[in-house]
């Protein structure tokens, strides 16, 4: 799994590449740290090159959608394929995040 973080149109962006499984929630979870502690942008969590999501990932976004709306902030998910979209229909995320 990598992870990469940029400030985009004044816009944090994350990407996620691979496997958000069990294993590497924890990494991810410290490489996310700066969409945690972040209190002035929206985020946007680009889901294209991602190819599975378990259940320790969803957690992951759960809490960065969390944090951001404290603050005021939008969190927007783009680039899902079908599975995961299925994923967040079947656990109710659909509902919780934007989708572009």
């Amino acid at each position: 799994m990598k992870t990469t973080i940029n400030e985009i149109d004044d816009k944090l962006v994350a990407e996620f590449i691979g496997e958000l499984d069990t294993a590497a929630a924890i990494e991810v979870e410290k490489e996310m740290k700066p969409l945690y502690d972040n209190e002035d942008k929206d985020i946007v969590i680009d889901c294209t090159q991602l190819e599975y999501i378990a259940s320790s990932g969803l957690r992951i976004l759960l809490g960065i959608l969390k944090k951001a709306k404290s603050h005021g902030h939008i969190v927007t998910l783009k680039g899902l394929n079908d599975d995961i979209k299925n994923v967040f229909k079947m656990t109710g995320f659909i509902n919780l995040f934007n989708f572009e």
